[in-house]
């Protein structure tokens, strides 16, 4: 099959995405003392001990190729100590500047772009290695969007590093978003030195958690980063994959990570608003199938939560244990702490939970077209709603109005009852938020921008589901065929909506909203909308032989 690519964007030139412009320079070989108190940013976090840097260090690969990486250790440290090992392409050049909503205090400008910082860690007893992926800046070949060819180098740097005469053999992974999703592929090769993964908040399919989402192709935040990986060769063009391969095959199954060899013990984190990672994470925590792992779910931002301080010391303690072999009481920390949102009250943090998911009984809350409602009882009497879905004034609308408090904690799952007219296939969208008594919505804040609700979508063509990968509560499409539809059939399908945890107090709404347009939009605005293929009428039937519902995780207070 053949791979298509494209020229990555010269190193020193200037990113779409600002906080992906790494400073740059040629290869500088060489070992440098950072003194303790030195400050690299203004406002930054000074260094708390003296840290040997050493720079643009080579590993060459099985193939020969040459990847570039930076050491930072403590420099008067004479024991063997572990390593942390922050791996993605976006650039390890210093210094850097915090994401958006991370203060900057809470970092000293060492770090690569959402990877640990080595003033904290080197002052804690520990190395960190800042690497160049393959084909990134100066390192050489190509750039990969994860997969075989990516874990594999992961697992030859990690074998490396051990064996390096100021390693004590134990080599961690932390890092956000990129960095977390590498973690994934490359635990599932088992690298024996490998002892502890913390993956913060990342994918790990890339088909079905982002580029084509429910079967509908998405490829503009994608786009945007490819554009933004700097190289003096090439990079994966995931999009024209997308065009050329639209159906899963092959090549996207490699870029689906195998969780069921990951064994390696983990900190997992999510987080129910992260519109890229959410599902990901906390199917990454499900999966994998490491005998020591722990999840715990945020309530504001990806960044925010991975560079704050309190957060920075859990996992230090986690990593002491893992990777020190120190007798800390780490194991007896709770498996599952979540946050329950409730943006009408206080939110629950670090609620300890027995499992992942959740032991709640289901509930069937049954759409009625007549009376744009949901209920619990099944409708007896056939009706429809239909929209235009060719803007944003087209639209499905079904409430519930709680008797109770309640809560929603886990997956979810919409089955409908769909009929097409004048068209042969037709885009979902349904999103479930949480209104007040009067209906005004309630979002949640998540950091610097704004949790609409629980979401899904699919084309309906590919309603087809993955047996081996659905259960009863959430269903996963195979995606390797498309069954258009027939003027006047009616067809049912299942439509997963990504996990949330939410509190509704008595008298308030649950909002299901199914459209033709993504209801949720994207916080950059460099991201173009998601185009659909949608065009006639869109009708949904409920009631009689055709009860649609909602299937949801509730439990009632």
């Amino acid at each position: 099959m053949e791979v298509l690519w494209r020229p990555a964007l010269a190193p020193g030139l200037n990113s779409l995405i600002p906080f992906l412009n790494a400073p740059y320079s040629k290869p500088r070989p060489g070992r440098e003392v950072l003194k303790k108190g030195e400050t690299f940013i203004e406002g930054g976090r000074p260094l708390l001990c003296d840290i040997l840097w050493e720079r643009d260090v080579t590993v060459k690969l099985r193939d020969g190729v040459s990847l570039y990486l930076d050491i930072f250790r403590p420099a008067d440290v004479q024991a063997k100590i572990p390593a942390i090992l922050a791996w993605s392409p976006y650039g390890k050049g210093i210094p850097q500047e915090p994401p958006p909503g991370v203060l900057r205090e809470w970092v000293s400008g060492l770090q690569k772009f959402e990877g640990p910082d080595p003033a904290y860690w080197c002052a804690q007893g520990y190395a960190v290695v800042n690497v160049d992926t393959r084909g990134a800046f100066n390192s050489e070949g190509d750039i990969h969007f994860w997969g075989p060819v990516d874990a594999r180098d992961g697992y030859e740097v990690i074998e490396w590093i051990a064996s390096l005469p100021w390693c004590n053999g134990n080599v961690g992974m932390c890092g956000n978003s990129w960095l977390a999703i590498s973690q994934w592929f490359i635990a599932a090769e088992n690298p024996p030195h490998l002892r502890a993964i913390a993956p913060w908040e990342g994918l790990n399919d890339l088909y079905r958690h982002d580029v084509v989402r429910g079967g509908i192709p998405n490829t503009g935040f994608c786009e945007l980063i490819i554009r933004s990986l700097k190289g003096n060769n090439n990079v994966e063009d995931i999009p024209r994959m997308v065009e050329r391969y639209p159906l899963m095959n092959s090549y996207w199954e490699s870029k689906r990570a195998d969780l069921s060899k990951v064994k390696t013990p983990a900190y997992v984190v999510a987080s129910w608003s992260n519109d890229l990672h959410t599902l990901g994470s906390l199917e990454g925590f499900r999966l994998i199938q490491s005998e020591k792992k722990w999840l715990r779910v945020h309530n504001t931002h990806e960044w925010q939560d991975f560079y704050s301080p309190e957060n920075t010391e859990d996992l230090r303690r986690f990593f002491d244990f893992f990777l020190k072999g120190m007798d800390n009481g780490w194991e007896n920390t709770p498996k599952i702490r979540l946050s329950i949102l409730d943006p009408s009250g206080n939110d629950l943090v670090n609620r300890e939970e027995e499992d992942w998911p959740v032991k709640v009984s289901y509930t069937k809350l049954y759409l009625d077209a007549k009376r744009s409602s949901l209920s619990l009882e099944p409708p007896s009497e056939r009706a429809s709603l239909s929209y235009l879905p060719l803007d944003e004034r087209g639209k499905a609308v079904f409430t519930y109005v709680f008797p109770t408090d309640a809560e929603v904690i886990g997956y979810i799952k919409l089955k409908l009852f769909v009929e097409v007219r004048d068209a042969d296939d037709a885009d979902l969208f349904a999103l479930l938020e949480k209104c007040d008594p009067y209906g005004n919505p309630l979002h949640p804040p998540a950091g610097p921008f704004v949790y609409y609700g629980p979401h899904g979508r699919l084309r309906l063509s590919h309603r087809t589901l993955d047996e081996r990968l659905s259960s009863e509560w959430f269903p996963v499409h195979s995606h390797r065929e498309e069954k258009k539809i027939k003027e006047g059939d009616i067809v049912s399908c299942e439509i997963p909506l990504w996990p949330t945890g939410m509190r509704w107090r008595k008298g308030e709404i649950l909002k299901l909203t199914i459209c033709g347009f993504n209801p949720i939009p994207f916080h950059l605005s460099q991201v173009p909308p998601l185009k659909t293929l949608n065009k006639g009428l869109h009708v949904i039937h409920t009631g009689g032989e055709f009860q649609s519902f909602i299937y949801l995780p509730i439990k009632y207070l």
